[in-house]
Order: structure tokens, then C-alpha cells, then sequence
């Protein structure tokens, strides 16, 4: 961690994320790590007086339970500039007086941050600027290619952060101890004895007002052409010699340039549903349809469910299924690996015909190991056991994590610009196939577990 004061200058610091993600973030980073130095700048093209961004900055810190001296600290320094950055003369009078090191957080739509970076290429910035970037990175392999080439004309690659707050510090370090700390998994971590590998996100949560992002993109885009993806990544690489962001982000690519669609068919290696008006924890959900904001004629899916295969020596013929959804009955954060069964069962037991499965919940991190073992009362039958514990929680809020690495150069929790593109390549197929009609839309109601039929293998 540098002794210099890092300008985080936000772009879009008068939307949502900003209040919601980034602030409250940044504020359990300074109540982790108290000696970090921060100015926080603001720039958008609504008008906000010096007064409310000062109490929007309190009000986050607050939430962090940050001290009184060191929330007054971080106001002197902090401005707000009412501009709009695609405006040169706007962008060069917000930049003027700030000095590096400088962290330019991107809280703007793609298509803004491709105009944004265009004009930033024009100007001479502190060699020590970085770079950070919300999904989506492009919409398909050709425009995530056209961004990164674009950012790489700004600064180079090591100074540019696109943000995944899903893959936070300790979810990383939960999977790279349970796959590398011990002499019991890692032996067995191949296609030899791992017969399926699910990795699911289904949130309870429905639309909640975000139609304006959401109907554009769709599940497909908003989590499994990203986030889960990653998490993939990070499940099936080999093992690093080092944590540093070099050698684990060349891993990552390693694995999803192996990785396609099973049997390289979209049309049966992919499944598409909207969930239509039901009941969420008691509480009244509309047809995806008819929410404000939604264009029914886009077809946007809310559950997205793909089938892939990462053809390498550990894991070929091994499926990896990622699915996830909204509005559905419970959540579920976790990966399930599903493991093959015995070689041989002794001629007297009973076997009880379910496999041993180790269940890595993502959000909140534990792990469970499911064993056939002996069954009480009659020792000749075999029933399963589950053994869990807890695994580490972060110290801070994911925005935290990932605000502290890009102020310190580290980019562990970044994603590679040439590892977007791959994500692009390997869902492009499914979304071509989906908007001609080749996967048909299926439909499920509000709280229940999505359409019957899905997690099937296809041949």
C-alpha cells in the first residue's frame, strides 16, 4: 500500500451504484486498512451541491461505522464537479486540478465508457492513472475486442481494472483452499472422478425496478456471461505456482480458451425461460412482461442455463452446467460437484443409489462433503452424511475488496481483457441461436424452482 493519497474520481457519481456499492465499499476498505489515503471525487451532469455530496459520502462512511475524525478527514478533500465528461472542455476542467495517483471509476453505461476512453486517449495523463470498468464489456466477442483495443490506447493493460464484485477476496481464497490446501481434494479434482460440475446463482429477487439495464441484457449477459464463467475459471484451472494476478489471470484464460458448448450445439446445450406472476416469500410478483420499463417483444430470459466442456487432459468429457435466474423460490449460491460412483461396491451392501457430492456455497462461503456411509439400524445399507463447516468470510464489503486492489495495482480480482473476449466467444453462439428462435422461451412461475426438465446432460 503507497503512502500517497489515491483521487478516486468516479464518473456517474450521481447514479445508484455510486450510493448503493461504491461509497459504502469504500468505506469498509478505510475501516479495515484506517491508514489508506483517499480523495473522493464526484463528476456527472446532474447538479448536486458541495453539501449533498458531502452527505452522501457521510452517509456511507457512517454504514461502515467509520470514525468521526476520519469522516471529516475524508470530506475536506472531497469535491463534486457537475459536467458532462463527453464534453472536452468539461472532461479537461474536472481533470485539471487532480493529481495522480488517480483511480477513474467508469459507474457509466458501456457505450459512455468507450466515448469517455476515446477523449481520455487525447490527453495527457499521470503515467500512474488506472482504469476501472463495470460489465458488460462489450456485447459480443467483436465489441469487447474494439473496447479493449480502445482502453489499451488510454493506458496500458495492467492499469485497466474491469470489475467482477462477484468474485470477491475470500470467495477466491475459499476456492483455491479447499482445491489446493489439502491432500484430500486435490488428488481427485479431474475427470477421473468427477463426474459433473453445476454451478448455480438463483436469486429470490425479481426485476426490483432495474428494467432499464436488465431487459437489454437478460441472464445470459448479466451473470453467466460473466460471473459464473469466472467462477468456472477459477474451479477448474491448474494449480499456480504464485497468487499473483499475472500468473491466476493466465490460468483463467487457459481454461475458458479450452472451454466450449457441449457437443458445440446451442440449441440443445442451452435453455432459456421468463418467469411470469407468482409469489416470492409471501410477497406478490407481476409477469416479468408487464413490469415498467420491460419490452415484451425482446423475449429476455430470466433464467439462462448452459451445458459446457473444457476439452483438457483434467477435465475432458466432464459437463459444467451454470444456470441462473431470477424470481425463483430459493436461492442458491454454490457450486455442486457431483462425484463418480465407487469403482466397486462389496456383494452385500446395499447400495442406496445417490452420489457423493461436495457443495461449495458461494454467498455465505461454506463447504459440505455428502458421503454414503453405513446406515443406522441396518449396517449392510448405505445412506448419505453431510459433514460441513464455514469457510473464511471477508473482511469488507466486495466493493471494498476490489476498490483496495485497483488503488494497489493488484489485479487478482480483475478480469483480463483477453479473457472477456473469451467469455464473449463462448456464449455468442447461444445468443445467436436464441434470437433466431432455435431455443425456445419457456416460462415458469414467480417462486418456484424454474421449468421442470433443466439440468439434463444432452448426448
Amino acid at each position: 500500500m503507497s503512502d500517497e493519497t489515491t483521487t478516486l474520481l468516479i464518473f456517474g457519481a450521481s447514479g445508484d451504484l455510486t450510493s448503493r456499492l461504491l461509497l459504502p465499499g469504500l468505506g469498509t476498505l478505510l475501516a479495515v486498512e484506517p491508514e489508506r489515503k483517499v480523495r473522493v471525487v464526484g463528476a456527472a451532469r446532474e447538479a448536486i451541491s458541495k453539501q449533498e455530496w458531502h452527505d452522501k459520502v457521510r452517509t456511507a462512511m457512517e454504514s461502515a461505522e467509520l470514525p468521526e475524525e476520519r469522516i471529516e478527514q475524508l470530506l475536506t478533500s472531497a469535491v463534486y464537479y457537475q459536467a458532462d465528461v463527453l464534453q472536452q472542455e468539461e472532461l479537461d476542467s474536472v481533470l485539471a486540478d487532480l493529481e495522480g495517483p488517480i483511480v477513474m471509476y467508469f459507474a457509466l453505461p458501456p457505450q459512455i465508457s468507450i466515448k469517455l476512453s476515446a477523449l481520455l486517449e487525447k490527453m495527457d495523463l499521470p503515467a500512474d492513472t488506472r482504469l476501472a470498468l463495470e460489465k458488460p464489456f462489450g456485447h459480443d466477442p467483436e465489441s469487447a475486442a474494439e473496447f479493449n483495443a480502445q482502453l489499451l490506447r488510454v493506458v496500458p493493460e495492467s492499469h485497466i481494472h474491469r470489475v467482477d464484485h462477484f468474485i470477491g477476496v475470500a470467495t477466491v481464497l475459499n476456492l483455491m483452499g479447499v482445491r489446493f490446501a489439502n491432500r484430500l481434494m486435490e488428488p481427485i479434482w479431474n475427470s477421473e472422478h468427477i463426474e459433473r460440475v453445476d454451478i448455480n446463482y438463483d436469486e429470490t429477487l425479481a426485476l426490483e425496478g432495474r428494467a432499464g439495464y436488465y431487459d437489454g441484457a437478460g441472464a445470459l449477459k448479466d451473470m453467466t456471461q460473466s460471473h459464473l464463467l469466472q467462477i468456472m475459471a477459477f474451479f477448474a484451472m491448474e494449480a499456480p505456482a504464485r497468487l499473483t494476478a499475472d500468473e491466476v489471470q493466465s490460468l483463467k484464460a487457459q481454461v475458458l480458451r479450452a472451454t466450449s458448448l457441449w457437443n458445440e450445439d446451442p440449441a440443445v446445450s442451452s435453455r432459456r425461460a421468463r418467469y411470469n406472476a407468482g409469489t416470492v416469500d409471501g410477497k406478490e410478483i407481476p409477469d416479468y412482461s408487464s413490469e415498467e420499463g420491460v419490452d415484451p417483444s425482446r423475449e429476455t430470459e430470466t433464467l439462462a442455463e448452459i451445458v459446457v466442456g473444457i476439452d483438457n487432459a483434467r477435465w475432458k468429457n466432464v459437463p459444467f452446467v451454470l444456470r441462473s435466474g431470477k424470481a425463483l423460490g430459493e436461492v442458491s449460491k454454490e457450486i455442486i460437484v457431483t462425484f463418480r460412483a465407487p469403482r466397486h461396491l462389496p456383494l452385500g451392501l446395499k447400495d442406496n443409489n445417490q452420489p457423493d457430492r461436495l457443495i461449495l456455497q458461494l454467498k455465505p462461503g461454506a463447504v459440505t462433503l455428502e458421503l454414503a456411509i453405513n446406515a443406522q439400524g441396518d449396517p449392510f445399507a448405505l445412506e448419505q452424511k453431510s459433514l460441513s463447516a464455514e469457510l473464511g468470510k471477508a473482511r469488507m464489503l466486495p466493493y471494498g475488496e476490489v476498490l483496495g486492489g485497483i488503488m494497489d495495482g493488484n489485479a487478482l480480482l480483475s478480469i483480463r481483457g483477453d479473457v472477456a473476449e473469451e467469455c464473449w466467444r463462448i456464449v455468442d453462439p447461444v445468443l445467436k441461436a436464441w434470437s433466431a428462435g432455435d431455443v425456445p422461451l419457456q416460462e415458469y412461475p414467480a417462486g418456484s424452482d424454474g421449468p421442470e426438465g433443466w439440468g439434463v446432460i444432452p448426448d
